[in-house]
């Protein structure tokens, strides 16, 4: 089931560059079982980092390399309050996921021709008969009605 962590930072006053050129640099791939990370900046130099991941316990099996990671740019960030300290931590399952329909079908169009078996070579072009001609065919009424 997929899950989020969601962490919020605010930024000392001068290194907002620093920190985004950072987060440039850590890619999903370096986290197993994380889908995408996204940084946005919720303004006043504040931050929040969003995370995707597989699972659950993907995120807590990654806990370890989320610290680490933060202690390279702890110098950058302001307390958020005494109670918080500098990071403000949550995560937990997807409960609803709504999105684009349209981006949707795209992705699932997409994931159909990944799938597709590779084309065959055309064959060798055979010289053409001479066709009879034909009466145009036809066509169909169109079908009205849901789709």
């Amino acid at each position: 089931m997929t899950a989020f962590n969601i962490v919020r930072f605010r930024v000392k006053p001068g290194r907002e560059q620093d920190f985004v050129d950072l987060h440039r640099e850590i890619g999903a791939e370096n986290f197993p079982g994380a889908e995408r990370f996204v940084l946005v900046d919720t303004g006043g130099g504040t931050y929040c980092v969003l995370g995707e991941w597989e699972s659950f316990d993907r995120i807590v099996d990654a806990r370890p390399a989320m610290v680490g990671l933060l202690d390279q740019f702890r110098e950058m960030l302001e307390e958020l309050s005494p109670d918080l300290g500098l990071t403000d931590p949550v995560s937990g399952h997807a409960v609803v996921m709504s999105e684009r329909k349209r981006a949707a079908r795209k992705r699932a169009a997409g994931k159909k021709r990944a799938k597709a078996a590779p084309k065959k070579k055309a064959a060798a072009k055979k010289p053409a008969k001479k066709a009879a001609k034909k009466a145009p065919a036809k066509k169909k009424p169109a079908k009205r009605g849901r789709r």
